[in-house]
């Protein structure tokens, strides 16, 4: 069984990147703190350390979730532990057990970050499909789909406030061609 009281000081001090060289040997090393080349890199070995540190930075948050998840579910409550071995603080390793418990394996978004999808989480799964279908669509940036969500929550707001004022409410028309719809004149 894991332990509450775990060390946090890592053997670990460096990890070379898992990508092949075009050179001799390791391009890159990393640190908890930076990226360094060994020489002078070729274009092709900078553009596939970018790749590589691409990847590790979108699937990060995935792979911390689903460790976490699997921690608790194993070993029962292991946040502060996890905390200790990460470095991450309790809350961040909260939310980033939440996302990936959110979204099975089948649904996430490869072409979509973490973030896209923490953004999306707390709603209804067919509303998330939906939302990550837009922004892969549309190519939102985190930032832009944040405001496109803002944006319709406000409409829905909106709709729900007018529709309270109204005594009864307006049927509306929708055009079964282009989808607009039509406030329906009021009868007298």
């Amino acid at each position: 069984m894991l332990s509450t009281t775990i060390s946090t000081d890592s053997p670990i001090q460096r990890v070379q990147p898992l990508v092949p060289a075009t050179t001799a040997g390791p391009p890159a090393s990393l640190t908890a703190t930076s990226w360094f080349p060994h020489a002078e890199l070729p274009i092709s070995d900078w553009v596939e350390q970018g790749r590589w540190l691409g990847a590790v930075g979108r699937a990060s948050g995935w792979w911390i979730g689903d460790w976490v998840r699997y921690g608790n579910a194993r070993y029962g409550d292991k946040y502060g532990p996890a905390a200790q071995l990460t470095g991450y603080d309790v809350q961040s390793l909260m939310n980033m057990a939440y996302v990936a418990g959110r979204f099975e394996r089948t649904r996430r978004r490869e072409a979509l970050s973490f973030s896209h999808h923490a953004e999306v989480a707390g709603l209804a799964p067919e509303d998330q499909d939906l939302w990550l279908d837009r922004a892969e669509a549309r190519r939102f940036s985190v930032r832009s789909l944040r405001a496109e969500l803002r944006a319709a929550r406000h409409r829905v707001a909106a709709r729900i406030a007018l529709s309270e004022t109204r005594d009864p409410p307006e049927p509306e028309l929708v055009c079964p061609e282009c989808g607009h719809q039509f406030a329906a004149a009021r009868r007298r």
